[in-house]
């Protein structure tokens, strides 16, 4: 117990090379409390604390799954976002009903984590999600969304290739080229 009290304060209050020593020794652990820490600093201030937070979590064989889902409904959009593609890392089919709900967040950064998580996941039962995100208003979003289509190889319709063309993003139209089209030519 001792010692999962040093880890905890050590993860709070010792330097970043110390929390980034911490965390790589925890990638482990199937300690509900230290799993939660680990979860926790998916919103550190320091991105390298995050990454390492984020890579015990995928590298984590133990059955923490069901820990990693009950946490999508969080308060913070950071661990919301970075726990759906940990998840979609961890190629948990399991979460894709609770990623689907995450394309509706009120963060435009946890919708675009949602829909790069479930094009990972190849998630099929996700196609009308994502095609409703082609249209988001948050052009990462978009992106996101073209991108899960484009991994999916779900074919969108001239009609919505033309109106995503519309944006006039170099990004956009790049992934466009990998798009399969629907329609009287593209079927």
């Amino acid at each position: 117990m001792n010692n999962m009290k040093n880890i905890k304060e050590m993860l709070d209050l010792g330097t970043i090379d110390e929390k980034i020593k911490i965390l790589e020794s925890l990638s482990f652990s199937n300690d509900e409390e230290i799993i939660q820490k680990i979860i926790s600093k998916l919103d550190d201030e320091n991105i390298q604390i995050r990454g390492e937070a984020f890579s015990a979590l995928v590298s984590n064989e133990n059955e923490i799954s069901n820990l990693l889902i009950e946490n999508l409904d969080s308060q913070n959009k950071n661990i919301r976002g970075y726990l759906s593609l940990v998840l979609a890392n961890r190629n948990d089919s399991n979460s894709i009903p609770e990623i689907i709900k995450l394309t509706n967040d009120q963060s435009s950064m946890v919708r675009a984590c949602a829909l790069g998580a479930l094009g990972h996941l190849k998630a099929r039962q996700a196609k009308e999600v994502i095609d409703n995100c082609l249209f988001d208003p948050n052009l990462e979003v978009r992106k996101s969304a073209l991108q899960a289509m484009i991994y999916l190889e779900y074919p969108i319709s001239t009609e919505k290739i033309k109106e995503i063309l519309k944006e006039k993003d170099s990004e956009l139209e790049r992934l466009l080229v990998n798009v399969k089209k629907s329609g009287p030519k593209g079927i």
